[in-house]
């Protein structure tokens, strides 16, 4: 794509990295083909093509954002399905992430759009908050019908539909500490709490906790660590998700001048994705630029440092079916597709994937708040697909899959690492029928 910058106006890394990107998209339409806004809506402003030349406007001619690229960039899912499809290796979840900045600084939003983003960015990267305003959203039930009446208030009521009925309490080992491994020491890691997660399933975290002490791994949960900042990054609010990350490489940095680690394990693919890219994230920052690149390269999705252990027999294997439903953040962030399944199936789960498996199930950090009703088309397609398997459980690797798709699917949703904890001795998940389960010889 031919560019037309002035030199005045790339002297901005921000826009010249953008330039950059621009320059490799040769217009193929490859990616609408994969980009669920677009199978959708069937709207080319709601492909990434589209999306394309609307951020290239907007940047060449140095204009604040208006309504139409607002509105379009919005139901933008950040699935980054295009980034897996485009041949020409556009780094679109960058220039996507550089327009939703420009628009936070350029745009004023409607006041009640302002106030949710800003009550979102206040609660939800805080599990105190968020577990005070879970347990308030009881009250706030009653008015759902009267609230989707209000345009301006439709994610209030959308909040209020995903809140649980009843959360479980805070996990003690979500407080900083180290939990040592059993037997034979096999390595050191880091994990991440989290925020949201660690209030709406804190029993993930102590899950893989479990699992890894009881295969040699001891587990570190660093002092100082907090939201991976994805949440605010996404809604274009670049300095606090800057903030997020250089507070969680110090925290990390700490624990490797400590005591060493071999990786940081993560148990929310859409936390994994932020912090790969934390390198990317802090590269004009000469005080952090080398320190957030090590942590980039330490980062690895729980799966994908289990799948680098010499993993003994399972205690059970199983006829269970599953389901597995690979996050976006998972097969087209991280580009992990195949550890998953092959640690399903090694445990001895029979695996079978959804048709349609690259397209988002609409939950996407905060997507399904914001964009609510393209957001249930997304999940009732992917719930039809993932029901036709025949499974009898969904296995994913994120909090916001298991959310989303638990809302409307009859069958268990569960994150991948309780099955496999199962297998390896672990408790039977929550909701699936163990039937099938017999010990191994």
């Amino acid at each position: 794509m031919q560019t037309n910058f002035s030199l005045a106006q790339l002297a901005d890394p921000h826009v010249a990295e953008s330039e950059k990107i621009l320059r490799k998209c040769v217009h193929c339409g490859f990616c609408t083909a994969t980009c669920p806004t677009y199978v959708t809506l069937g709207n080319e402003l709601d492909s990434p093509r589209g999306r394309i030349y609307l951020i290239k406007d907007m940047l060449e001619s140095g204009r604040p954002a208006d309504k139409e690229i607002v509105t379009h960039i919005d139901r933008c899912l950040s699935c980054l399905a295009c980034m897996t499809t485009c041949p020409s290796g556009v780094n679109y979840m960058h220039l996507v992430d550089h327009a939703r900045a420009h628009i936070e600084q350029t745009y004023k939003r409607p006041l009640l759009d302002r106030l949710t983003r800003t009550m979102m960015a206040f609660v939800l990267p805080y599990p105190s908050r968020f577990r005070a305003a879970l347990k308030l959203a009881g009250l706030g039930r009653p008015f759902i019908g009267l609230f989707e009446k209000v345009p301006g208030l439709k994610p209030v009521a959308a909040m209020l539909k995903l809140a649980p009925a009843s959360i479980p309490p805070a996990s003690p080992m979500a407080s900083p500490g180290t939990h040592a491994g059993q037997g034979t020491k096999r390595g050191r890691v880091a994990i991440l709490t989290g925020c949201a997660q660690s209030v709406l399933d804190p029993a993930i975290n102590e899950t893989t906790i479990s699992l890894l002490t009881r295969l040699g791994v001891e587990v570190v949960v660093p002092e100082g660590e907090g939201c991976c900042g994805a949440l605010v990054h996404h809604m274009g609010q670049e300095e606090a998700a800057l903030a997020s990350a250089r507070q969680n490489v110090d925290a990390w940095t700490r624990a490797i001048e400590k005591g060493g680690l071999d990786a940081i394990v993560v148990t929310a693919s859409g936390c994994g994705t932020t912090i790969k890219d934390y390198g990317f994230m802090l590269r004009l920052d000469l005080a952090y630029a080398e320190k957030a690149a090590r942590v980039s390269a330490m980062a690895k999705d729980v799966t994908e440092y289990l799948a680098t252990l010499d993993l003994p027999e399972p205690v059970r294997k199983s006829g269970t079916i599953v389901a597995y439903h690979s996050a976006c953040s998972m097969q087209h962030g991280q580009k992990i597709t195949r550890q998953p399944k092959e640690l399903l199936a090694k445990a001895g789960f029979i695996v079978r994937e959804p048709r349609e498996g690259h397209l988002c199930c609409g939950s996407a950090g905060t997507y399904n708040i914001l964009q609510s009703e393209i957001s249930a088309k997304l999940r009732d397609r992917k719930v039809k697909n993932i029901e036709a398997t025949g499974a009898s459980v969904v296995a994913t690797g994120n909090i916001g899959c298991i959310t989303q798709i638990a809302s409307a699917a009859k069958l268990p949703v569960v994150h991948t690492i309780k099955l496999l904890d199962w297998a390896y001795g672990g408790p039977k998940p929550e909701g699936v029928s163990g039937t099938t389960l017999v010990a191994t010889e």
